[in-house]
């Protein structure tokens, strides 16, 4: 009978605890079961719960609390709490909370994510992706802008500033485009089939001078910039890292002194600036630099303050003092990019963006506008490089033939297919779905670190995996190859906008530990202002949020009162896994934050893997998304549940590993008791669905036609061809062509044919010869194969082509 009552106790505490229903209900289940256990069984259980539930009322009721146990721990936490800089504190209010905040509650509200469905682009939005993308990417080959040209066409850059490609960001009252984050991202995938195109398009849209003057100039400075911006009289470039500020822009030393010179004949009050930036993208062609520097007064020239810090200036190019136009050579694809240096380069104060108000306001401008721009241009272009990818290696391991069969039916060639398929697919979910929540009036901050870091990652081995299974086409560079220089390219976006290495080490979690989590800010602010009552409220609510995820984990582990969602019956046990990993992850970052205080920003391998945790719920939750609201055509629910399956693998994988390394043992090994009480029970996808994901990709089916829904299909309206289209066209014929391939190569080894009838096209005659296939049949495959050898051929050229300095050349066979 006791174990029977001591199980019953447990069994309503979990019950309560999970649904934090507060110190009420948990105080009514210890008492009444404490006196039942009086009377029936054991006086030891009933004293034990009689003293639990004193111990709860003590701690879980306001009116007990208040006067003696809050405040010797508010005291406590006075003591151990991090100190957050002004620095800090200025990144942690930039951006909003959204769906990253649910998932830090542990029991996340589906409500809140499926109420903004994604609506789509506007009549005349999806009309310039159509036409004015589809001309532009028509206008690109690769090798020639890379190699040939190391520039864009003049034909091309004619048609960005006529279309107003750069002016995408700005209003229309201004003589923009204004188009939605939604239509940005679609613009930006189109373009990503070359990479110096979607960079060249992609920058003048984000963080930089545009976004800064729609968001903080002066009327005066928007209506003489934004027009030149949006129709390409003036190109911009924003100058914020140097030598000496990489990732940790903060500490630039560039600066700029408040000084009076004299100009025209007359005084003016103005900053002289002292600077050197390096990696700035469209300097070398820039007609306008913005320019973020370290501001000083040490005059007082202003007033009293001497350090006004980080400050946001627009500065002509032809300034005097000013050196530009010189490039860096980015690996891959060169695109504009190059330092600019300053020389006592003195600029009025009117330049200041924002004007003299705005002095010292550079570092806020900067943050609150990176929440929106790192989630469109770079993962928009690891979107749409992967969506490329799929309809390039899909298309050319089903012709390429080895071992007279097509290389996307051996298993080893299916892995990296199916890998492909899956992150492009959790790619474009990713990134369509929270350009969506931008446009809702998001600023996601946190999502921002996490599609920045895992886009570009993903669009990175979606690459090596494309360039893998190509072979030796896709390694031998030339106008041909449409691959090449793209996968040397994809380490620029692993390192601009914050490296990734420093993203996922220091921001995914760093920020939204305390950003999202629903009680640490609190906590923070209440310190800050020494109010009690506050900090009362927020600490014990923390508390309340502690014992309810440690509930919900433990039951939901063992299949216990499973999640509520909202979803159907195929991915109804990811959502569901999702909110139980959700609470584990809660538990986790609660207890890393609790056993290592401040010391957790030097953790960073720790901080690590809590950031991999969430942001694979995060990309989870958009794929879940995604599938509740859009139709689904055949073959996509084995893509989904491959995804979900590899996300949720990846999050226990980095559940396991936290666990492994969390310092305090005793507390790692509570944690994985209620967290993983039945050990790692979510496999990597299984084979089956991945032989299913190399086919769906490789053959003309309806889920391949929607992954590259938002990518150039189609050929004939520019000069260059277009590869995806090619072999979208020989997939169309594949099955009548894969017949006739297996007839002819049944009739060779029945010797119906010539020995010496060694290539394709000396069967196809012989057949034809042989009665063996008709003129119809014969006709269809030289046309085929005739396609097919030209998408296989690679390139080559003249001996002496690539020495730049002839002289230097070598006679290797002297007659």
């Amino acid at each position: 009978m006791t174990l029977i009552l001591f199980l019953v106790a447990l069994a309503g505490l979990l019950f309560v605890l999970r649904r934090e229903s507060g110190a009420k209900p948990a105080i009514g289940v210890m008492v009444v079961v404490g006196v039942v256990s009086l009377f029936m069984a054991s006086g030891w259980l009933a004293l034990l719960l009689f003293v639990g539930a004193g111990i709860t009322a003590a701690a879980g009721l306001p009116q007990f609390r208040i006067n003696w146990l809050t405040p010797r721990v508010f005291a406590m936490f006075k003591k151990v709490a991090p100190k957050v800089s002004e620095t800090e504190k200025v990144a942690l209010e930039a951006g909003t909370v959204g769906w990253d905040g649910e998932l830090f509650t542990g029991r996340p509200d589906w409500h809140n994510l499926l109420i903004n469905r994604h609506t789509g682009l506007s009549e005349a939005e999806q009309s310039f992706v159509d036409n004015q993308c589809t001309q532009a990417i028509s206008m690109c080959n690769a090798w020639d802008v890379a190699v040939e040209r190391a520039d864009l066409p003049k034909d091309l850059w004619d048609l960005l500033k006529k279309e107003k490609f750069f002016g995408m960001i700005i209003p229309e009252e201004y003589g923009g485009l204004g188009f939605s984050a939604k239509a940005q991202t679609a613009v930006l995938q189109k373009l990503a089939g070359n990479e110096m195109l979607m960079v060249t398009v992609g920058v003048p849209n984000s963080l930089g001078p545009g976004e800064l003057l729609v968001k903080y100039g002066t009327e005066e400075q928007k209506k003489h910039y934004l027009p030149r911006l949006a129709d390409g009289r003036e190109i911009p470039c924003f100058g914020l890292t140097g030598p000496r500020a990489g990732s940790d822009a903060t500490s630039l030393p560039d600066t700029g002194i408040v000084c009076k010179q004299e100009v025209d004949g007359k005084e003016v009050l103005g900053i002289r600036l002292n600077f050197e930036k390096r990696w700035i993208t469209l300097a070398p062609v820039a007609t306008v630099v913005g320019l973020a520097f370290r501001m000083f007064d040490p005059d007082g020239l202003l007033g009293d303050t001497e350090d006004y810090g980080i400050t946001c200036a627009l500065i002509p190019r032809d300034t005097d003092g000013m050196e530009i136009g010189r490039r860096h050579c980015p690996i891959g694809t060169p695109f504009m990019n190059g330092p600019i240096k300053g020389k006592d380069v003195f600029i009025p104060l009117d330049y200041i963006i924002g004007g003299q108000e705005m002095a010292g306001q550079g570092w806020r401008m900067l943050v609150e506008c990176l929440s929106v721009g790192r989630c469109i241009t770079l993962p928009s272009g690891a979107a749409g490089g992967a969506a490329y990818a799929v309809g390039t290696a899909g298309g050319f391991t089903r012709v390429r033939r080895q071992f007279n069969t097509p290389v996307a039916d051996m298993e080893g060639v299916q892995a990296p297919l199916a890998r492909i398929a899956a992150k492009t697919y959790i790619t474009l979910a990713a990134v369509n779905h929270t350009a969506n929540m931008i446009d809702k009036g998001e600023k996601p901050a946190v999502p921002s670190a996490i599609l920045k870091y895992h886009l570009t990652e993903f669009s990175r081995d979606v690459l090596t995996d494309a360039m893998d299974v190509h072979g030796g086409k896709a390694v031998t560079l030339g106008p041909r190859n449409y691959l090449g220089i793209g996968y040397s390219g994809s380490a620029v976006s692993i390192t601009v906008e914050g490296a990734n290495i420093m993203t996922r080490s220091l921001m995914i979690f760093g920020q939204g530990a305390i950003r999202c989590h629903p009680y640490v800010l609190k906590e923070l602010a209440a310190k800050d202002n020494d109010d009690l009552k506050a900090f009362d409220e927020a600490f014990f609510g923390h508390a309340g949020l502690i014992f309810g995820n440690a509930a919900r984990a433990f039951t939901q582990a063992l299949s216990i009162g499973k999640a509520d969602v909202p979803f159907d019956s195929a991915s109804r046990k990811y959502a569901q896994a999702l909110a139980r990993f959700s609470s584990a992850f809660g538990l986790c970052a609660d207890a890393a934050m609790t056993t290592l205080g401040g010391e957790l920003k030097m953790r960073e391998l720790i901080s690590a893997r809590l950031g991999d945790m969430l942001s694979n719920l995060y990309l989870a939750s958009m794929v879940l998304k995604n599938w509740h609201e859009t139709q689904p055509v055949e073959g996509e629910k084995e893509l989904m549940q491959y995804s979900l399956t590899f996300l949720l693998h990846r999050t226990e994988q980095a559940l396991d590993e936290f666990l492994q390394n969390l310092p305090n043992r005793p507390v790692a090994m509570a944690l994985r008791l209620i967290t993983l009480p039945l050990g790692c029970r979510w496999d990597a996808p299984h084979d089956d669905l991945a032989r299913k994901l190399a086919r769906s990709i490789s053959t003309d089916t309806p889920i391949r036609h929607k992954l590259m829904a938002g990518v150039w299909t189609t050929d004939g309206e520019g000069a260059v061809e277009n590869p995806v289209a090619r072999y979208n066209g020989l997939l169309k014929d594949y099955d009548k062509a894969e017949q006739l391939y297996r007839k002819v190569n049944k009739a060779y080894a029945k010797g119906e044919l010539p020995m010496t009838a060694l290539h394709p096209e000396e069967r196809f005659e012989a057949a034809l010869s042989a009665g063996i296939y008709s003129k119809e049949e014969a006709d269809f495959m030289r046309q085929y194969e005739a396609v097919v050898l030209d998408m296989l051929t690679v390139d080559d050229f003249p001996f002496d082509e690539f020495a730049r300095d002839k002289g230097t050349l070598i006679d290797h066979n002297p007659a």
